[in-house]
């Protein structure tokens, strides 16, 4: 099988994403879609999106882990796809699309920046050193003092597999607040690895240091591949809406591979 297919970053959270108006693959296996994000073996990638048509809506995404299995929402993804679908000339300056946890708005605000509207957040636990929280996508928050110094992968992984998160897993983020940012590690299931980035996460980590006072707040946030912002509107401790993942998406090539069917 010959694919055509295109690759986009968003803060170093980076995307294989095929044009699937057409349904032509539809039809890819969990296998498959892991050799295409192998890094060593394929073309490389954090995971892998379809742009397909959806009745009533501008495009459905679907998206796929690294793992070749099928993920739940991914911001920086879904950020990223707007921009594809903008060079499709599918959109403009807007639009309406389709993800795994329900409808999502977009804007594009200029040629790579890119606000995406997330899912309400009406349930968070907070404890004293975590949180725990979905964003559409679920996220555990660990705060630390000196986040440069945290073993991501050895710590991350450990608190993915442990109970009561084993068996659905659970992307991990460490955290360190400053007074007017915040500086974001991830540790992702599906890729099992740190990611450069993490737009879910980055959400989560968010409005799990969002100021006591409710009403509109702006968190600046940094991640290994860049800087992103997130705008929300909080409602009361357990209640956040009008949530925009904000940041570059940004073309990055494209080409043919071809793989056995």
């Amino acid at each position: 099988m010959k694919i055509n297919f295109f690759k986009y970053q968003g803060t170093g959270n980076d995307f294989i994403i095929l044009d699937n108006r057409l349904g032509n693959y539809t039809g890819l296996t969990t296998v498959q879609i892991a050799y295409l994000c192998d890094r060593r073996f394929g073309i490389g990638a954090d995971g892998l999106m379809l742009l397909q048509l959806k009745e009533g809506y501008n495009y459905e995404m679907k998206y796929y882990n690294a793992d070749g299995k099928e993920g739940s929402m991914c911001g920086n993804g879904g950020r990223c796809l707007a921009a594809f679908a903008k060079k499709l000339k599918l959109i403009d300056k807007s639009a309406v699309f389709l993800a795994s946890d329900g409808l999502h708005e977009v804007k594009v605000i200029k040629k790579e920046w890119i606000e995406l509207k997330m899912k309400d957040v009406n349930e968070i636990k907070i404890e004293k050193d975590y949180a725990v929280l979905n964003t559409g996508s679920p996220h555990y928050i660990k705060w630390e003092n000196h986040v440069v110094e945290t073993d991501v992968f050895k710590e991350g992984k450990l608190i993915r597999n442990s109970p009561p998160f084993a068996e659905d897993g659970i992307n991990v983020n460490f955290v360190e607040a400053h007074l007017n940012h915040l500086i974001v590690r991830t540790y992702e299931r599906g890729v099992e690895a740190e990611t450069y980035s993490c737009g879910t996460g980055v959400t989560a980590a968010a409005i799990a240091s969002s100021d006591e006072k409710k009403g509109y707040q702006e968190k600046n946030v940094q991640t290994l591949g860049g800087d992103l912002k997130v705008k929300f509107e909080k409602r009361s401790n357990n209640e956040f809406k009008n949530i925009w993942l904000c940041g570059p998406a940004k073309y990055v090539y494209k080409g043919t591979i071809s793989i056995s069917d």
